[in-house]
């Protein structure tokens, strides 16, 4: 190693410290409530807030001559903008009970909820500069900064449950450190059940939605998505199990400045998959079907599911014509019961059979005891619907196809007219998640793809 590099190491380091620079990139830092009380006070202040809104709201109407409904005053814009930014100041399970009732209530929910749960699947502040420096000393120690020769304190994405940051290790490899937002790990049972009591009490989502399965399996998926230590070991499972999908890279970890609340791995570089929609009409057909070949060997083959459809999940290198895959946390592993449950509902819908789409439906554990025989053969047509791409026998034009309206009309109608709402088992509903994140995608890119030729395999 030369002196001139030395020197520029040493510099580096000698002045990391001062630079915990404030920028967020548009987007400004808050500190992150970190105790129970805290954040439990947030909730609190939160709901006096929006019913003060609503009294005055109310008083204004009854004024004008109006009789507005307890609905129409909930849902006002000040109170889902305050909605909206508390649950994003609170991060962690506040969001992520936010995302899975926007998965499971779907188009179904008021447009103003909608607009926030989106908001909450896509936004976070990032947390303070010194915030970050101190909980970075205390996972790696008081000499953190000496692992990287440089380290940016601007994040390049902050989610719900943590941030990523740039830094250079000090062979001078590009590395991606994902920090964990303080408190979230400790403050899981009860934020979930602060949050999932507000929306109870605020009327914000349907009486049917099934609120203690929804809340019970966001504390077990915040459990794992804030364990950095097994996300590591899923991106070693996952780059283990693409050893023959050469398509395909996923980041190294270096454990040496792993925990459980810092995760760091090499930097993949790569373009949004979803800003490839001015690419060649063959690159844009390859790149989702990888994608379609991976998500069938996740499910069939691995068993093992990255469940987040996020898009920025995906990067397309063009160079080697490969893609990268970023973050595990969602990973969830599937039972051999539950992988053979939709190979036969692929194969009894790939053939046109309804009598063996209902049976496993069944067989994955779809329909309860109270689901009337109108309601069970809506269900069917609606999977068999879903199922369209995989039942075409040729390139599947998802540019041109209504698919994606006629299955929210048709579930529209199920729920509203049919009168079932039926929370499906909590697997089922991830891997659908996964399924609508894809086909989105293809739409997007305006793909054509053999989806048929692809699951035969699997059928055969």
């Amino acid at each position: 190693m030369n002196d001139s590099y030395t020197r520029d190491v040493n510099l580096h380091k000698k002045h990391q410290k001062d630079r915990l620079v404030n920028s967020s990139d548009g987007k400004s830092e808050t500190k992150i409530p970190a105790t129970k009380l805290q954040r439990l006070g947030v909730l609190g202040s939160l709901v006096t807030r929006v019913a003060s809104n609503m009294v005055a709201e109310g008083a204004k109407q009854i004024v004008s001559g109006k009789r507005p409904s307890a609905k129409d005053l909930l849902l006002t814009p000040q109170n889902a903008a305050k909605v909206a930014e508390k649950l994003s100041h609170l991060r962690g399970a506040a969001m992520k009970v936010g995302q899975l009732i926007s998965m499971e209530a779907g188009d179904l929910l008021p447009r103003e909820l909608t607009e926030i749960l989106a908001k909450l699947r896509s936004d976070a502040s990032p947390m303070p500069a010194k915030e970050l420096a101190a909980l970075l000393e205390r996972e790696l120690g008081s000499n953190w900064q000496h692992n990287f020769i440089t380290f940016t304190f601007r994040p390049m994405a902050a989610a719900s449950i943590g941030q990523v940051h740039e830094a250079y290790g000090d062979d001078g490899n590009r590395l991606a450190i994902k920090v964990q937002y303080p408190g979230v790990k400790d403050s899981i049972e009860s934020d979930v059940d602060n949050v999932g009591t507000l929306l109870r009490v605020t009327g914000l989502v349907p009486d049917t939605v099934d609120y203690k399965g929804l809340l019970s399996e966001a504390k077990k998926q915040l459990l794992e998505e804030a364990d950095y230590c097994r996300e590591a070991r899923m991106i070693e499972a996952y780059r283990e199990k693409l050893a023959e999908m050469p398509q395909f890279v996923v980041p190294d970890v270096f454990e040496d400045i792993t925990t459980s609340d810092v995760l760091a791995m090499s930097y993949l570089e790569g373009e949004n998959v979803d800003s490839l929609a001015n690419e060649p009409q063959a690159v844009r057909n390859q790149v989702v079907s990888d994608l379609f070949e991976l998500l069938l060997k996740e499910i069939f083959s691995f068993r093992l599911v990255q469940t987040d459809p996020n898009f920025a999940n995906y990067l397309y290198q063009p160079t080697t014509k490969k893609i990268a895959l970023l973050d595990f946390g969602a990973t969830r592993v599937y039972p051999e019961r539950f992988s053979h449950g939709y190979l036969m509902l692929m194969s009894s819908a790939m053939h046109g059979d309804k009598p063996g789409i209902e049976k496993a439906l069944s067989y994955i554990g779809f329909f309860g005891n109270e689901i009337k025989p109108e309601q069970k053969e809506a269900v069917v047509e609606l999977v068999e619907m879903a199922m369209e791409p995989m039942r075409f026998d040729g390139e599947y034009d998802f540019a041109n196809t209504d698919l994606a309206v006629r299955i929210r009309e048709a579930g529209m109608s199920l729920s509203m007219e049919k009168g079932y709402w039926h929370t499906p088992p909590v697997d089922a509903m991830f891997l659908h998640r996964k399924i609508g994140g894809l086909y989105l995608l293809a739409v997007r890119l305006k793909a054509k793809v053999n989806v048929r030729n692809l699951l035969n395999p699997y059928i055969n």
